[in-house]
Formats: structure tokens, sequence, C-alpha cells
């Protein structure tokens, strides 16, 4: 699939097939989301898949602050991934300065970049995700276990797209736009 391509085509995918993700196409999915860029190259970006039945519903019923459709993507996904990112290196000197008045933003921009091209990776592929951001972290911690020194940074489900939804309408590339 040719990139220009696979940014117009993939879509957020909140239904999935029952079919499941299989290891081998986690890792080539996350292989190739090791290419996302970072601040300085520092790669802070990991990777929990929860595939375990019990682990994900338990998610989707305590984490998820009672948002319905982040529940029910949660049950009818085959895996949910937690992204996590590693706090402080991100925008921070090796002496634990900030090296941009951004300060803790840009830990925060390179997890979402490395979740879109985790996204991006997973359609090529023929997976669909989508990207959730209503949960409550510390309850996430009480389900999953985060390495010290990390902290979640977005919950995206993973599967097999059992649906195919139109894409919505987008901007006017002169809105979007403006040179100087």
């Amino acid at each position: 699939m040719e990139a220009l391509e696979c940014i117009k085509t993939r879509r957020s995918i909140r239904k999935f097939t029952e079919q499941p993700v299989t290891e081998d196409e986690v890792r080539q999915v996350v292989e190739a989301a090791a290419f996302a860029p970072s601040w300085k190259n520092t790669q802070i970006a990991r990777y929990i898949v929860v595939t375990d039945k019990e682990k994900k519903d338990k998610l989707a019923d305590d984490c998820m602050l009672d948002f319905a459709f982040n529940q029910k993507t949660t049950h009818g996904a085959p895996a949910l991934v937690v992204l996590t990112m590693i706090k402080g290196r991100s925008g921070y000197e090796r002496d634990g300065s900030f090296s941009t008045p951004l300060a803790t933003h840009w830990q925060s921009f390179d997890a979402g970049v490395a979740a879109q091209t985790f996204c991006l990776a997973a359609h090529a592929l023929g997976l669909g995700t989508v990207i959730m951001g209503v949960y409550d972290p510390a309850e996430v911690a009480k389900v999953v276990e985060i390495p010290e020194g990390q902290e979640v940074a977005a919950l995206i489900a993973l599967g097999h797209p059992a649906q195919d939804p139109q894409a919505p309408a987008r901007k006017d590339v002169d809105t979007l736009l403006r040179f100087e």
C-alpha cells in the first residue's frame, strides 16, 4: 500500500471480527512503529498487548470512566494495546533539565507520533485500530503492570476490522494551510 493511500484510507475501527491477532502480526506492527520519529531519537514508546479476555474485560469495566463507546470497543477487540511512554527523556537533557519550554508536553507528542505510526502500520497489514483517550491511567495500572519509569499514554484497540467506515468530511486545504 502506498503511503498516501494508507494515510487517506485508515479509519478508526470500533468493531472487530472474532479472529485473534497473532503475535507475528503485532510484532510486524511494532517493528514498523519503531521507526516513528522521536525527540533526539529517544524512542520512548512501549507497547503492552493485552489479549487475555478477563483482563480486557476488567480494563473495559473498571478503567474507561463509564464511557460506553470505549467499554464496548474494548470488550469487542481481540487485543488492547496499552501504549506507555518512558518518562523524563523526551524533551529533556541528560542532566534532567528541559531542552524546550514545552517541558513535559514533548513526551506526549512523541507518544502521539508513535501511536499514529502504529495505527498506520496496522492498517497497511489489514488490521484495524482506534486510539482511545478516555480512561483512568491509575486504574489501568492496577490491571496491567506498568513498568517503573513509564506511564500510560493511550489505549489502542486492535483487531481485524468488521466494518469499513466512510471517511468523515475533511476541511478544505485552504482552511488548513497558510503561506507567509
